[in-house]
């Protein structure tokens, strides 16, 4: 059994192919995954229907994380921050440290991918440090996010 936590995985018909990538790079590296959709390619799809089923199972398993995708990837961490205990952080290029501080500074249980902006290699490096990063567990990183869970209540 592997020590790695489940990852849930999510797109509409933008990320769609990038999902189809990113789910076989994780499974090659020992992650087990969910997919919570789409299941088929369709251009006219919604992504709040499949990045809520993604978002839902992060709120209530606290191991897991998701991987998200979209054309921005912007909609789709709007879509899974209404949920509670979720902290999806967005990464459409760029400076890839980003990530790792969204993971050491705000324990980002979802990373939203913007599959319009990303090769898949970036893509998969994004991934990759989202899942190797830890939280820091700083004092003042779990009292800010303490703060942001009493928003909920």
């Amino acid at each position: 059994m592997s020590d790695k936590p489940h990852i849930f995985v999510a797109s509409d018909h933008a990320g769609f192919a990038l999902k189809g990538e990113l789910k076989e790079f994780l499974e090659s590296s020992g992650y087990t995954t969910t997919d919570c959709g789409a299941e088929t390619f369709q251009e006219d799809d919604d992504y709040p229907d499949f990045i809520a089923r993604a978002a839902e199972a992060i709120s209530k398993n606290s191991r897991a994380f998701a991987i998200v995708i979209g054309k921005s990837g912007q909609g789709e961490a709007i879509v899974a921050n209404r949920y509670v205990s979720v902290r999806a952080a967005v990464y459409y290029g760029g400076d890839v440290s980003v990530v790792s501080l969204s993971r050491e500074h705000n324990d980002a249980n979802i990373l939203s991918l913007g599959a319009g902006f990303l090769s898949l290699e970036e893509a998969k490096e994004a991934v990759k440090i989202f899942l190797e990063t830890s939280f820091s567990g700083d004092e003042r990183h779990i009292r800010r996010i303490e703060k942001i869970e009493h928003l909920h209540s």
